[in-house]
């Protein structure tokens, strides 16, 4: 027959300390001094003590999940993004024992619809959700159900709102310069749509570091396209049609920039070679494509436990407005960036040309 299951109030009665405090210590709180958390996690796993997490939730009222609103483009390649950044957060919510439910609408209209019936459920404590619009109603919605939540990058007003960001702008600041330095004068940006506020951040630092290094920007080296290595691939297509193409390429993801290594590859040019191309998010499967992939790295599994612990805290009481971190993503040298050839890429020469 198995032994009764030690009960919290047992478990303080062995310990001589209020139920109150035990509970607090087994969930981590801060309060509670660490040689006090340490005594208590000691003392629950010698009695064999399990926390009844149904009974839990309905004692302290808040549901011990949080929802992840997985961002409008997912597919392909960038469902790395996606799994890099929920191992992150799974960390961060394992740490307090809670779960993470993870949502996915078909449309923007849809996804509206699944978050608010989601919050008024009462199914989550809060929400983490990434890639927001310049002027996201997710944020507003969120914040009307006044649900706790925090976001993966910002909108283009985010003051009243908890998030956690890589600076986009500086990072291609930082990629164009490296390009320039090695001898690029022809550096062209492969982005996304411009409604996300990451993409119009990194064409803004794309834009401010060509001027800075006394060079015009032109329009025709500025390529949107799809979300997606397919896009990247198209974007980078048209760039290489130009009478005078590029000789070194910018992409707004490491997905898009597959795209335009395949693009290259394609008309029998050599990445790094003939043709320098830096992506954007570090993404590990960059070291594994045809040459692995410079990046601009952001730490992806770090943002996700940073993002669980904010809305954590929030959901604890915290000002969400306290919560606002920004941090700099770092050039990841590998094999797609080098010097500028001069002779590496041919005026005029069409994909068909180029097989015949």
């Amino acid at each position: 027959m198995s032994e009764k299951p030690v009960s919290l109030k047992v478990l303080a009665a062995q310990l001589g300390l209020t139920v109150g405090t035990v509970s607090r210590a087994l969930n981590g709180y801060a309060d509670i001094s660490p040689v006090t958390r340490e005594r208590v996690k000691r003392a629950a796993d010698e009695l064999g003590y399990r926390a009844n997490q149904t009974a839990r939730s309905l004692s302290i009222g808040t549901p011990e999940t949080i929802g992840y609103v997985l961002p409008r483009y997912s597919n392909s390649i960038a469902q790395t993004f996606v799994a890099e950044l929920l191992q992150g957060l799974g960390e961060a919510m394992s740490k307090r024992n809670w779960d993470m439910l993870v949502v996915h609408a078909d449309s923007p209209k849809d996804e509206l619809a699944q978050i608010d019936r989601l919050v008024r459920s009462g199914r989550v404590g809060g929400l983490v959700m990434s890639r927001p619009l310049k002027n996201d109603p997710r944020i507003r919605l969120l914040q009307g159900l006044k649900c706790p939540f925090v976001v993966h990058g910002r909108t283009g007003k985010c003051d009243d709102y908890a998030w956690f960001d890589v600076d986009g702008e500086d990072a291609f600041i930082t990629a164009v310069d490296h390009l320039v330095g090695l001898g690029h004068s022809r550096v062209a940006f492969v982005g996304a749509p411009l409604q996300y506020q990451f993409t119009q951040d990194r064409l803004n630092g794309y834009s401010k570091a060509v001027e800075s290094n006394g060079l015009p920007v032109d329009p025709e080296l500025i390529q949107i396209a799809d979300l997606s290595d397919d896009g990247g691939e198209i974007a980078t297509a048209m760039l290489l049609d130009l009478p005078e193409p590029p000789t070194a390429i910018v992409c707004v993801t490491d997905s898009m920039a597959i795209g335009a290594l395949a693009a290259i590859r394609a008309r029998g040019m050599r990445p790094g070679k003939d043709i320098s191309v830096i992506g954007y998010d570090g993404l590990k499967f960059g070291v594994h494509t045809n040459p692995p992939l410079t990046t601009m790295a952001q730490p992806l599994a770090h943002a996700g436990r940073r993002l669980g612990d904010m809305l954590l805290a929030i959901i604890d009481g915290d000002d969400p407005t306290k919560h606002q971190e920004l941090q700099r993503a770092q050039l990841l040298r590998r094999e797609t960036d080098g010097p500028l050839h001069k002779a590496a890429v041919p005026k005029n020469v069409s994909n068909r040309e180029k097989i015949q």
